[in-house]
């Protein structure tokens, strides 16, 4: 069975950086793709960043030039760098796995708060 575990949240002030981690535990078997997704209070949940099991990368517009997803596939960790953030970035920030037909497995989130 598949967990993932989020780490790295917290508070930073506007302008500062975090990276959070995501540590995959489990068979990895089916996963194509991993991601990272935040929510924010009263909104819905939206994609940042994902990765491929190739390597291949992808960002929202609101992470493009700020955000970097990586991975550390011998560690079955995915990484994201964030940089200049801004209070807007305060949500919860959670890891996915995609799997296709063996359905998607979410972590249980990180708390990102960003505010002086």
């Amino acid at each position: 069975q598949l967990q993932l575990v989020e780490s790295g949240g917290g508070l930073v002030q506007p302008g500062g950086s975090l990276t959070l981690s995501c540590a995959a535990s489990g068979s990895m078997r089916g996963v194509y793709r991993m991601g990272w997704y935040r929510q924010a209070p009263g909104k819905q949940r939206e994609s940042l960043a994902t990765i491929t099991d190739r390597g291949t990368t992808n960002y929202a517009d609101s992470a493009k030039g700020r955000f970097t997803i990586s991975r550390n596939s011998a560690k079955n960790t995915v990484y994201l760098q964030m940089t200049t953030l801004t209070p807007e970035d305060t949500a919860v920030y959670y890891c996915n796995a995609a799997r296709g037909m063996l359905g998607d497995v979410w972590g249980q989130g990180t708390q990102v708060t960003v505010s002086s």
